[in-house]
């Protein structure tokens, strides 16, 4: 009787595991492969082109 409940609730908790990973993969490929975050990516890309073109100028201004 024993043996019958501890395999059921091997089975049980494998399951649990089993979907708990399977939906926590799709949310974080999801999140990684979403088009709002490639818009925010190619945002901060030009801002960092824009900090970066700032500071050469700082730069060459103080040189003068």
């Amino acid at each position: 009787m024993s043996t019958t409940t501890d395999n059921t609730t091997i089975v049980r908790n494998y399951i649990i595991l089993a979907a708990t990973v399977m939906f926590a993969t799709m949310g974080l490929t999801d999140t990684f492969l979403a088009p709002t975050r490639t818009g925010q990516q190619n945002r901060l890309n030009t801002y960092g082109q824009v900090v970066s073109a700032g500071l050469v100028v700082y730069g060459q201004q103080l040189g003068r």
